[in-house]
């Protein structure tokens, strides 16, 4: 989350009585993550958490803005500890704010955790199994927007802002994507961005799933890859986090053996998406940078040392 459009009081409180949560008492914006401007709005009816939607949905992708805030609604209505967007009289999830799309959300309890031990590990795990079952009847999703074509786009793209040894790693990795076909892997409604950041937790337990803003259609198991590549610093860790998701989640043979490849997938999909934010930022109020540098890392150790999905 952070802060790219500036909300003010008036104009939020106006915003804000269709909804019929009170009057409006404080706000303030949110620092963390990457993608949209947050704020966290208490009224007097309770405590919530304001997005204004940026690129592309300020740009009129108004169908896959839909498609997010329905996905929320659908997975708590089946018991996910996901935000619920409030609806107005007219069913609307959303409206325009300070000349974006923007909804409400409800604030969920916890806070993250940056150091994970084995047992949050396996928690993570069967929640993430939880929720592609959760998801496997949701209607028509749209395609993963930050998958397979995109990669390649972006990459192409990127090539020339880098040095030669990173220029030949990301060419080489493309290459090696490109190649593969996960055409017959297990597919459905994917998080695709569950880090440490993304999960709250609340009395030893996790309380809250956030942030659905790069969901989508896709192979399964490359959601437990982008999980694993930040959840896990140590294979007790990686063993846990695959026991709990395979105790909702049973995993394939075929799953198995594309296990070490979509690791990669999924450090080379977040190295993109850092190394665009750090060439081509975008101003704001509050932002927040992530560094691209430790994706590239990360994909540079997956391909010396590829490591066999636990059993």
């Amino acid at each position: 989350m952070s802060v790219y459009t500036l909300v003010g009081r008036e104009e939020l409180a106006a915003w804000l009585q269709p909804l019929g949560v009170g009057e409006l008492r404080e706000h303030a914006g949110i620092a963390a993550g990457m993608q949209n401007s947050n704020y966290f709005v208490d009224t007097a009816g309770g405590r919530f958490v304001l997005t204004l939607f940026e690129l592309p949905f300020a740009q009129g992708a108004v169908p896959e803005l839909d498609f997010y805030l329905a996905l929320l609604d659908h997975l708590a209505s089946r018991g996910l500890p996901c935000p619920r967007p409030l609806a107005d009289a007219a069913g609307r999830r959303w409206r325009p704010l300070a000349g974006k799309p923007a909804a409400l959300l409800s604030r969920l309890p916890g806070h993250a955790i940056e150091a994970p031990d084995a047992g949050q590990c396996r928690a993570v795990g069967r929640l993430l199994g939880e929720l592609h079952v959760a998801a496997a009847d949701f209607p028509a999703p749209p395609p993963n927007p930050c998958g397979a074509d995109w990669c390649r786009r972006v990459g192409a793209a990127l090539l020339p802002r880098l040095n030669p040894d990173e220029a030949a790693l990301l060419q080489d990795e493309l290459a090696f994507q490109a190649a593969r076909d996960d055409g017959g892997l297990p597919r459905g409604v994917i998080h695709a961005d569950l880090f440490r950041d993304n999960v709250l937790w609340d009395a030893g337990r996790p309380s809250g799933v956030l942030d659905f803003y790069f969901a989508g259609a896709d192979c399964l198991l490359l959601d437990l890859a982008v999980a694993a590549n930040d959840w896990c610093a140590s294979a007790e860790e990686l063993a846990a986090l695959v026991a709990g998701y395979r105790a909702v989640r049973p995993l394939s043979e075929a799953e198995a053996a594309a296990w070490p490849a979509l690791r990669r997938a999924a450090a080379l999909r977040f190295w993109l998406l850092r190394l665009g934010a750090r060439y081509q930022p975008r101003a704001g109020e509050v932002v927040t940078v992530k560094d691209p540098d430790h994706f590239r890392r990360l994909l540079e150790n997956l391909r010396l040392a590829p490591a066999a999905l636990p059993r």
